[in-house]
């Protein structure tokens, strides 16, 4: 195929169709399946060790020679703050008295690191073609690391303000999330989810604003969608929710029931899981604690305290305190091989 845009060409890719990371959801598999479909296959490197992720890319390289996108986040690690870590317990103990687990035997902090030296010098031997980012960029010595191999640096932005910031920092192409975006929001010039909007709203005002290549985000599951995001601008879409369900990812049976159910009509943002919003399916914690709490500690720190609650409900067959990441539209949630989505979404082209 030919590339229909200079982006697509600069990325290397068939299709101008690019997987979202997602972590916890994928590994190696899907991104496998989207390259050798056409489109650009990630992986989620916010919560892999070094080894982990080591072995995932070495598994992606030994079955393709795509280009492959890594993806991490670049929060600022919040300072311990045993008041609001009281606080959240304090909002869970009654979930984990009825569930007969113990709030003491729960550590304190969080796996979800943000990009540093340590996760730039474990990426650097493999030299990946795409680096991306969620919360803005690194800092400029390691954002000139990651260049310096090579690497094109994409990173998410939820304003025009946040697209400004990231042109203005280095960013090679940027990825316009709208509010319809299953997961966490990239936000990170403000909190205020009043500046949020949707996906075609936002996406021809950034266009206005910056010169840079945009990659839409947000509600695009079909042809039709791929297709309105090229004529309002992007140059590529990002495809998370479609691909949720399909035979190479990794969610569990709760989660892949529900984004094929009535359910997944109704999502919100929310800052019980993580810390920071995120957008799911409504859950019993969302809809009893109200989905956006000021009892949440800050990111990544909720996650600690949701997770025994997590494991025993999922292990009597519930979802009530599950992170159920899906965007507005997974109306194309199926189980089939992603090969078969990314055709599909290309249609659009």
């Amino acid at each position: 195929m030919t590339p229909s845009s200079s982006l697509q060409a600069r990325l290397g890719i068939a299709r101008p169709i690019l997987q979202a990371p997602m972590a916890g959801a994928q590994g190696s598999d899907l991104a496998i399946a989207v390259a050798k479909a056409g489109g650009l296959g990630a992986l989620p490197g916010a919560m892999l060790t070094p080894d982990a992720m080591a072995a995932e890319i070495s598994a992606f390289r030994a079955a393709s020679a795509a280009p492959l996108n890594v993806n991490f986040f670049c929060h600022t690690p919040p300072e311990p703050d045993p008041g609001a870590e009281a606080r959240w317990r304090g909002a869970l103990a009654p979930y984990y008295a009825e569930l007969g687990l113990t709030l003491d035997a729960v550590p304190e902090g969080a796996g979800r690191r943000p990009f540093d030296a340590e996760a730039c010098a474990a990426l650097e031997p493999w030299r990946p073609e795409v680096v991306s980012f969620h919360f803005g960029l690194p800092d400029a010595v390691l954002l000139e690391r990651v260049k310096a191999w090579g690497a094109m640096v994409l990173s998410t932005a939820t304003t025009v303000e946040e697209a400004c910031w990231l042109e203005s920092h280095g960013a090679d192409a940027v990825i316009v999330q709208g509010l319809e975006a299953g997961g966490h929001r990239g936000m990170f010039l403000t909190e205020e989810l009043t500046t949020q909007v949707g996906t075609f709203a936002l996406l021809p005002q950034v266009r206005e604003a910056v010169a840079l290549p945009l990659i839409a985000a947000g509600g695009i599951a079909d042809a039709r969608g791929v297709s309105a995001a090229l004529a309002l601008g992007a140059e590529a879409v990002q495809v998370g929710t479609a691909l949720l369900c399909c035979s190479e990812t990794m969610i569990s049976a709760i989660h892949r029931r529900a984004l094929q159910s009535e359910a997944a009509r109704h999502t919100a943002l929310t800052n019980l899981y993580s810390g920071r919003p995120a957008r799911g399916i409504v859950t019993r914690l969302m809809r009893e604690l109200g989905p956006i709490s000021e009892a949440a500690p800050a990111f990544p720190l909720a996650s600690t305290a949701v997770a025994p609650l997590r494991a025993a409900a999922e292990a009597s067959g519930s979802g009530d305190f599950s992170p159920l990441w899906a965007g507005q539209n997974a109306s194309r949630c199926r189980e089939v091989p992603a090969a078969e989505v990314i055709a599909e979404l290309a249609a659009g082209v």
